[in-house]
């Protein structure tokens, strides 16, 4: 009789445990997918931004037709683009292609003094600067979430239960290089 009692009582310490450790993994989980959902949210303002930005620009500068073309192709890519990693890979170029067009405003000084031109920038670098935030907190859910699935004895259970690593928001290479120079001040 107490040999059974005991094995009842390890049967549901497992149980509980197991049951603690799966709705801490679901929580995590959403979490990851809700940063998610908050950096779709900017990346949508800011692709709703740059069909702006090319009709201002294009009013300036009607003969830049390449650098046009290949903001509204890489924007296209985008927006359609799957996942934290084909999305980031996808923005970075997206990024890129939105720089060489802002730098036309340099050659164009008339651009430059628009009103709306800096007031496009102006909102582009705010959802940027959100942009970032956003990615800053989806990747530390993930490094949460990979954390709690990896850690010992919820690695036996997230394994059966399911649950994957997710995959960081990277901003890539060049992305990474431009963070880490120093900002550069012209007057």
């Amino acid at each position: 009789m107490p040999m059974d009692l005991i094995l009842w009582a390890v049967v549901g310490l497992v149980a509980i445990y197991a049951t603690t450790t799966y709705n801490g993994l679901v929580t995590l989980r959403v979490r990851v997918n809700q940063a998610f959902a908050d950096i779709d949210v900017q990346l949508k303002q800011r692709h709703d931004l740059i069909p702006n930005l090319i009709a201002t620009v294009k009013g300036y500068a009607a003969h830049e037709r390449e650098t046009f073309e290949a903001v509204v192709e890489t924007r296209n890519r985008a927006l359609a683009a799957q996942g934290p990693a084909d999305q980031a890979a996808a923005e970075n170029a997206l990024s890129r292609a939105v720089g060489r067009l802002l730098a036309l405003g340099e050659a164009y000084p008339d651009l430059k003094a628009s009103a709306n031109f800096q007031q496009l920038q102006t909102d582009l670098t705010d959802i940027e600067d959100k942009l970032a935030a956003a990615r800053r907190f989806f990747n530390n859910g993930v490094a949460e979430f990979n954390a709690a699935i990896q850690h010992f004895p919820a690695v036996i259970f997230a394994g059966l239960m399911g649950f994957k690593p997710q995959t960081f928001f990277d901003v890539g290479e060049t992305a990474r290089q431009s963070l880490d120079a120093p900002p550069k001040v012209a007057f």
